[in-house]
C-alpha cells in the first residue's frame, strides 16, 4: 500500500492533468462564444478547424494512459471526501472517453460548427430541407458516439447522461409524465377562466430602450461587471468561468419582457458560475453540477424572482421609465406571467406551457436517436405533437422544428434538463425563503444579498462534489421531487386566474 507521502504525490501529479484538460475544454468555450456572438459570418471554415482541433486535444488528454495510470493508482487510496469526489468525476468522464475513438470526437465536433450556419440560414430561409442533411448526419453521429461507450444501452439514456449523470433518465421521464398530468388540466383551467390579465406592453420597443432596461435589471440583481459583459445572440446563452461569466440576450421590439425574462435567465445562470470557487478552478470541485442544477439557478431568477409581485414592486417604475409605458406593479406582474397556450416559441413560453414543448422536443429527440424516427419526419411529427399537446400548429419551419439551436450542437439529451431545473429550482427556492427572514420583502426592496449567499453557500460552492440529488438533500434537506412545483404553480396560477 502507497504511503500518505505518496498518495499524496500522485494525487498531485492527476490534479495537475485535470486542470490542464479543464483549461483547454474552456479555451474551446471561448472560440464558441465568439462564434454565436461576434465572429464575422465569413470566419466559419478557419473556426471549425481551430475548434475541432482543440476538442481532439481535450480529448486525447482525457484518455491520455498517464491520467488512466493516475486513476489506477487512486483507486481505494486513503483519500479525503472532496478528493474522492474529484477522482469520481474525473473517472466518470474518462471511462466514457476512452470509449470514443478521437476521430469520431473530431468529425462531431467539425461537423457541430459547420452545423451552426446551416442551422441559421435554414432558419432564415424557414426550409428544414436546408438543415436535414446535417441532421442527418449528427445524429448518425451521436449514435454512434453512444454506441461507442455503450453498445447494449439506450442510446438516447447514453446521451442524457452527458448532461445529467446521476438522476437518471427514469426519473426525467417520470418528471416530465408528472408535469404532463399536472400542468394540462391546469392550462385547460385557465383557458376556460374568465380573468383577464392586465397587459399593458402593446407598442414597440426600441432595442437600444430595452438594452438599458435589461442592463439595469441586471445591476439591481447584482450582476459582476468586472467578472461578465452582456451582449446579443440569436439564441440567448450564458457561459464561461468563475473569474469571466458571459450573458446575451436578444430583442423584439414587440416584446420587452421577453428580453427582461431572458436576460434574468441568464443572469442566473452566469451567477451560478461565478460562485463556483475560485480557488479550485480547473477542478471539478469548481465546476458546476451539470444541467439540471445550472438549469435551476437560471429558472429559480427568471420565475420565482423575475416573474414575482415583490420584484415588479421594486421594479415597475424602472419598466416604465424605460419602456415610456405607465406600468403598475400589478400591471406587470400580470403581464409577466401571462399564459399563452396558443405560442408557438419555446424561448417565449410562458411558465406552464414550455414544459409542453419540453416533451415534444424530448418525445422527438428520444425517437431520432432510438432510429424509430427518421429525419425527414421531423416537420410533420413535430406540427402533430404541437396540435396534440398545445392545440396550435405551426405554418413555418421556422417557427416549428427550425426554432432551437441545439440540434446543430448535437445536444441531443440535453432538453430535458430544461423542466428538471424547473423542478429544482421551485424546491430551492422554498428552502431559501424558510432560511431567509421575509424574502419577499428583502426582494421589495431591492435586497438580494442573502439569497446570494444562500445559492453561493448551499449551492454553488460546492462545485461537483456531490451527486445531483446529494446536492438537492444538502441544500433542502429532502431528495429531489416535483411537489414544490406542482404546488407553486398550482397555487400561483389558481391565484392569478381565479381558479
Amino acid at each position: 500500500m502507497a504511503s500518505a507521502d505518496e498518495t499524496q504525490a500522485v494525487y498531485d501529479d492527476f490534479l495537475d492533468h485535470v486542470k490542464r484538460l479543464t483549461y483547454v475544454g474552456d479555451a474551446t468555450g471561448v472560440l464558441q462564444w465568439d462564434q454565436e456572438v461576434m465572429m464575422p459570418e465569413g470566419g466559419t471554415p478557419a473556426r471549425s478547424k481551430q475548434r475541432s482541433v482543440l476538442s481532439t486535444v481535450h480529448h486525447d488528454m482525457l484518455v491520455d494512459d498517464d491520467l488512466a495510470g493516475y486513476l489506477d493508482d487512486l483507486d481505494d487510496a486513503d483519500l479525503d471526501a472532496e478528493q474522492q469526489a474529484v477522482v469520481r468525476e474525473v473517472r466518470r468522464q474518462h471511462e466514457r472517453a476512452v470509449s470514443v475513438p478521437s476521430d469520431l470526437v473530431e468529425r462531431i465536433s467539425e461537423t457541430t460548427s459547420n452545423a451552426l450556419p446551416v442551422w441559421k440560414q435554414a432558419k432564415a430561409d424557414d426550409d428544414f430541407a436546408e438543415f436535414a442533411p446535417i441532421l442527418e448526419d449528427l445524429v448518425e453521429l451521436k449514435r454512434e458516439y453512444a454506441a461507442a461507450i455503450d453498445p447494449d444501452r439506450d442510446p438516447y439514456e447514453v446521451l442524457f447522461e452527458e448532461y445529467e449523470p446521476y438522476l437518471g433518465i427514469d426519473t426525467a421521464e417520470a418528471v416530465l409524465e408528472r408535469l404532463r398530468d399536472e400542468l394540462v388540466p391546469l392550462i385547460e383551467e385557465i383557458e376556460a377562466s374568465d380573468a383577464t390579465l392586465a397587459d399593458p406592453f402593446d407598442g414597440t420597443y426600441p432595442d437600444a430602450d430595452q438594452e438599458a432596461l435589461v442592463r439595469e435589471a441586471l445591476d439591481t440583481l447584482d450582476y459582476d461587471w468586472e467578472h461578465g459583459r452582456l451582449d446579443t445572440a440569436p439564441h440567448p446563452f450564458s457561459s464561461g468561468t468563475q473569474f469571466d461569466a458571459r450573458v446575451t440576450t436578444r430583442f423584439d421590439e414587440s416584446d420587452p419582457l421577453g428580453a427582461l425574462g431572458s436576460t434574468i435567465h441568464e443572469f442566473g445562470h452566469a451567477t451560478y458560475t461565478l460562485g463556483l470557487p475560485r480557488e479550485q478552478y480547473g477542478s471539478p470541485l469548481g465546476q458546476n453540477r451539470d444541467l439540471s442544477v445550472h438549469e435551476s439557478q437560471s429558472r429559480l431568477w427568471e420565475n420565482h424572482v423575475g416573474r414575482s409581485l415583490p420584484f415588479w414592486e421594486l421594479f415597475a417604475d424602472t419598466v416604465a421609465e424605460h419602456l415610456d409605458e405607465d406600468v403598475s406593479p400589478q400591471a406587470g406582474y400580470e403581464a409577466m406571467n401571462q399564459i399563452y397556450p396558443d405560442n408557438l416559441i419555446r424561448v417565449e413560453a410562458d411558465e406552464l406551457t414550455y414544459h409542453m414543448h419540453i416533451i415534444l422536443r424530448f418525445e422527438i429527440e428520444r425517437d431520432l436517436i432510438r432510429g424509430d424516427l427518421d429525419v425527414s419526419e421531423v416537420p410533420q411529427v413535430w406540427n402533430d405533437k404541437m396540435e396534440a399537446y398545445l392545440g396550435i400548429r405551426p405554418d413555418t419551419d421556422a417557427e416549428g422544428c427550425l426554432q432551437d439551436i441545439h440540434w446543430s450542437h448535437g445536444s441531443f439529451g440535453y432538453f430535458p434538463t430544461y423542466s428538471l431545473g424547473s423542478v429544482m429550482a421551485a424546491q430551492l427556492y422554498a428552502a431559501a425563503a424558510d432560511d431567509i427572514e421575509d424574502l419577499d420583502y428583502q426582494i421589495r426592496q431591492g435586497e438580494f444579498g442573502e439569497l446570494h449567499d444562500w445559492l453561493t453557500r448551499n449551492v454553488h460552492r460546492h462545485g461537483a462534489r456531490y451527486e445531483t440529488d446529494a446536492l438537492v438533500q444538502e441544500a433542502t434537506g429532502e431528495s429531489f421531487t416535483a411537489d414544490y412545483f406542482v404546488d407553486y404553480a398550482t397555487e400561483k396560477f389558481g391565484r392569478l386566474y381565479d381558479l
